[in-house]
């Protein structure tokens, strides 16, 4: 015991003690230190930019079912949304206009309709309404809103041709020249 006191009474001892320390610590944060080669490069899913789109297979409001993983070679723009959101109701004419232009060239518009949040009926008589093209899905359960860390509506994810999101969009309405902006980027890429 009065060894360790005179330890922590002698400055010089307890100076040189945490110096040892610091540089022992330093050395094993420099040595196990994950290169950035190492990383995953995007390969696990993750709803963030540079990461993995997490796949899904929802069914679509006109029959059928899709899955996210099934359109790689594509760019894909995910759009989660509502009937009863207004920006989601005020951007939806600018989406199909994007699509149109744009689906010749290898884009595809994902409309999921927040169903767990809306009506089923309701969603589908906005899609009527407006005359929409692109695929509409139905999360009826909200796993894609969860799996996606939905925080506000409407919310865009732009997915490059590799499955990796690019871009995320939360809140609206975006315009027309913002979709195809953000789109021209992807586009341009390499396949």
């Amino acid at each position: 015991m009065e060894t360790l006191t005179s330890l922590i009474q002698d400055r010089l001892r307890w100076l040189g003690l945490t110096a040892l320390v610091l540089v022992v610590g330093s050395g094993w944060i420099w040595h196990s230190s994950v290169p950035t080669s190492a990383t995953t490069g995007g390969l696990i899913p993750s709803p963030r930019e540079g990461f993995l789109a997490p796949d899904f297979t929802l069914d679509l409001a006109g029959g059928g079912q899709l899955t996210l993983s099934e359109l790689r070679g594509e760019v894909v723009l995910i759009n989660l949304w509502t009937s009863w959101c207004p920006p989601c109701r005020l951007e939806m004419p600018s989406l199909q206009r994007v699509y149109e232009a744009n689906r010749e060239r290898g884009v595809e518009v994902l409309a999921i309709n927040m169903t767990y949040q809306d009506s089923e009926t309701a969603a589908v008589e906005f899609v009527q309404e407006l005359g929409l093209t692109f695929p509409v899905l139905l999360d009826r359960t909200g796993e894609v809103g969860y799996k996606y860390q939905l925080r506000s509506l409407p919310t865009t994810f732009f997915v490059d041709r590799q499955g990796v999101i690019t871009q995320v969009i939360l809140g609206g309405p975006m315009s027309e020249v913002t979709l195809q902006t953000a789109l021209e980027s992807l586009l341009s890429e390499e396949p």
